[in-house]
């Protein structure tokens, strides 16, 4: 048992998604017995949906600090934050729809409700259906786009008002988000055994085919994030900066490595600070804000995830994909990518954020839990170079940014010793105590 409790949440989660698989295919159709474990984590699930919503987007916002903030680096990095995420939720539903790999899946078995296809889509009804009649009325509902639109001119009146006249509002939020991630992260603890429960019934009640489903996912998933990193990002560097997006993954790959290895982006700021600074030669006064903002707010993997996720979803359901579903689904997937919780295991939380917001029964729920960790690896490496990318774009633009740092040949070159990712990555965390 000591053994067990000193494990990762990552390996919690692999053996109970593994052992879930081997019990699946021995207890066959009896693996529905275990279905009210699955859906006792699945209303936690729930549970969590409006408050972790409200909470963090409203602490996102107030990270901004002050309306100058918001206008001189805020504006820009956000900027830069809301054009990534577009992009990103576009290439992801984009490759989905290439790859479908929801279709010819059948998962109906576990879920509960039928999903009708959605009706024709009208722009201006969209839109109207954006805006929150009751904020309350919402919340109760579950109806997600209007509340977080109502959440977002909350925030942003907030922060106009500023710190100084409602200090007791901020303090607020800012409670108000760490009680909510804590929550957060109790219902999280919870997840190995929830999702054991779900893969068994999972793969003893649909079959194999959910295995080829999620293979396609992953691969779907990838190439939207490579596309993200090899395209997207270099633009940005290339446009805005002008600067040598080789030269930039060179500087930036420590703290890459170190994501990666890790899955946290929140655990990744020290030694993003570090890389800011000496390696990409940005001034403390950008990378001060936008590296800890960039960490909560700007979850492009998981934005190209969504995209990926909600086609997926659609095709499971039978539920058609027309315009509207695609444009309703890239918006979502900017905000949610937005207002996601910077802590681990989120992102499946906020994936049934997504399946409620557009209405789609949550049956792909168990299939995502058991590949998450696998693609988490990959979300995480491209949040954290996002960050960078868009510090040093903003760093840039703002003549805050020394170009002889950017462009200066490495000193543990010149010094003979190996430039490698693990030999930098060791050197800038040595270099402090953190």
């Amino acid at each position: 048992m000591k053994f067990w409790r000193k494990q990762s949440l990552l390996v919690k989660i692999l053996v109970g998604a593994v052992l879930g698989i081997i019990l699946g295919l021995i207890l066959q159709e009896d693996a529905k017995y275990l279905q009210p474990i699955g859906d006792i984590f699945l209303a936690f699930l729930q549970f969590l949906i409006v408050p972790i919503v409200v909470a963090t987007l409203l602490a996102g916002i107030l990270q901004m600090g002050s309306v100058a903030d918001l206008g001189r680096i805020g504006a820009k990095f956000f900027g830069y934050l809301i054009a990534t995420s577009l992009l990103a939720a576009t290439i992801g539903a984009t490759v989905a729809m290439l790859i479908r790999p929801g279709q010819e899946v059948d998962l109906s078995a576990l879920s509960a409700e039928e999903t009708p296809d959605p009706e024709p889509y009208s722009a201006a009804d969209t839109i109207v259906g954006w805006v929150p009649s009751n904020f309350f009325a919402a919340m109760a509902e579950g109806n997600m786009l209007p509340l977080i639109v109502g959440t977002i001119i909350i925030g942003v009146a907030v922060l106009l008002v500023g710190h100084d006249r409602v200090p007791q509002v901020f303090s607020l939020i800012e409670q108000g988000a760490e009680v909510v991630l804590k929550v957060t992260a109790m219902v999280i603890a919870l997840s190995p055994y929830g999702i054991f429960a779900l893969v068994t019934v999972l793969v003893g009640t649909t079959g194999t085919e959910t295995m080829m489903a999620a293979v396609k996912f992953v691969v779907a998933d990838y190439i939207a994030i490579i596309i993200v990193a090899l395209l997207v990002y270099p633009a940005m560097l290339l446009l805005f900066a002008r600067l040598n997006p080789i030269t930039f993954y060179r500087n930036a790959l420590p703290a890459s490595v170190f994501a990666m290895s890790t899955a946290s982006s929140s655990g990744t700021i020290p030694i993003s600070t570090k890389v800011a600074e000496e390696n990409l030669g940005a001034s403390r006064s950008v990378y001060g804000f936008t590296v800890p903002f960039g960490a909560t707010a700007n979850m492009d993997g998981f934005a190209a995830a969504l995209g990926v996720i909600a086609v997926l979803a659609a095709d499971v359901a039978g539920v058609s994909i027309t315009f509207g579903f695609i444009a309703e689904v890239v918006l979502l997937g900017l905000v949610l990518s937005l207002g996601a919780a910077g802590v681990r295991g989120a992102g499946i939380v906020m994936s049934a954020v997504l399946l409620q917001s557009l209405g789609l029964p949550m049956t792909i729920l168990p299939l995502l839990a058991a590949i998450w960790p696998l693609i988490d690896i990959a979300h995480t490496g491209l949040n954290v170079t996002g960050d960078l990318n868009g510090t040093t774009v903003v760093a840039a633009t703002s003549r805050e940014l020394n170009r002889k740092v950017f462009n200066a040949p490495n000193s543990r070159q010149s010094a003979g010793r190996q430039d490698t990712p693990e030999n930098r990555l060791e050197e800038l965390t040595a270099s402090k105590k953190w």
